[in-house]
């Protein structure tokens, strides 16, 4: 199964609307014969790329996914069908599938004599690389993480504005790594008139990564033409609204989305109860003065304030990442079952 995920990682950010699955196939004494991602719309699921690759060899052999195996048809066939006239005498997977469309492969492959057990590994795939995937099937809005890289003290710029670089050259290239798996990132207006920023999702040696998401430009202050996030290195969606909502629906086929702008778009999401994840980067700097990380969250006093639990903490070369994610008793959790 961590095999299946780390191929499920591999595909992230080039799958959307469909769920980045990794598979993998097993030959009848064990060995891995097929591993597979699934491919851009309209492409191959992970089952039949791993298939593929297993050939006849899959035959009485078992089936690793971090998925239930579809059951329907769309663009493809269904993965339960392909898998029974395969040969597999055994499917092991993670998360069931919540969509209503596509589920009931686990049912189909009993009913053929496949052995089916489902549940292996599921949080670590559930938390992992079908995070967004899922919530989109839970709430019907991408899953909104939100990025940003402050010092000790809080601050996110110096008070003269400058901010390159308060984190240190392993948590850059982290952000690059991770934006290559990314649907989109949005920014406002604002941040792209201060820093001018590319967003672009870059190599080591600096070149592009083969994925880019879009970019997302928010806000109704016009930008000039000659800015960075307007090339052609990646696409981009000028969005002229305020409105966090309309942001996300203007969305419908990117789940995972990264908000990486200013103080005010990170207080307007936190207000709104749209942040599902934040990934802070401290870096052991002290800076005294200067901007703070989030304006305008809605927060008055105490009680009302939005409390994340840790969900992990690794550290990046100097710097520390925190991954968080709301509470159940938070405003951003009561929202979000609305």
């Amino acid at each position: 199964m961590r095999l299946a995920i780390d191929a499920s990682h591999g595909v992230r950010g080039r799958t959307s609307p469909n769920p980045p699955v990794g598979a993998v196939i097993l030959d009848a004494s064990g060995e891995v014969v097929g591993i597979g991602g699934t491919q851009p719309p309209g492409g191959p699921h992970a089952e039949v790329v791993a298939l593929a690759e297993a050939g006849e060899r899959a035959r009485g052999g078992t089936a690793v996914v971090t998925l239930e195996p579809c059951n329907h048809y769309g663009r493809t066939g269904p993965c339960s069908r392909a898998l029974v006239e395969a040969g597999v005498a055994a499917v092991y997977f993670a998360a069931a599938d919540p969509n209503p469309t596509a589920a009931g492969g686990a049912e189909t492959l009993r009913a053929a004599g496949v052995a089916v057990t489902g549940g292996v590994l599921a949080e670590d795939v559930e938390r992992g690389p079908l995070r967004a995937w899922l919530h989109r099937q839970r709430t019907g809005r991408p899953h909104v993480t939100w990025k940003f890289a402050a010092t000790l003290d809080g601050r996110i710029a110096a008070a003269d504005g400058t901010s390159q670089w308060i984190t240190g050259p392993e948590a850059r290239a982290r952000v690059h790594a991770d934006r290559a798996r990314l649907d989109a990132i949005v920014v406002g207006t604002g941040t792209v008139l201060a820093d001018d920023p590319w967003l672009t999702a870059r190599l080591p040696d600096g070149s592009l990564a083969p994925h880019q998401p879009l970019r997302v430009v928010v806000g109704t202050r016009p930008i000039p033409p000659t800015a960075k996030v307007l090339d052609d290195a990646a696409p981009t969606l000028v969005l002229r609204t305020h409105d966090v909502d309309d942001v996300l629906a203007a969305l419908p086929d990117r789940d995972d989305v990264l908000v990486e702008g200013g103080p005010r778009l990170a207080g307007a999401f936190l207000a709104a109860g749209r942040v599902d994840r934040i990934q802070a980067y401290l870096a052991p700097v002290v800076l005294g003065a200067g901007s703070h990380a989030v304006e305008g969250a809605g927060v008055r006093t105490i009680a009302e304030a939005l409390r994340f639990r840790r969900e992990s903490v690794e550290t990046v070369g100097e710097d520390v990442l925190l991954n968080l994610i709301p509470e159940q008793s938070s405003r951003i959790a009561a929202r979000d079952r609305q």
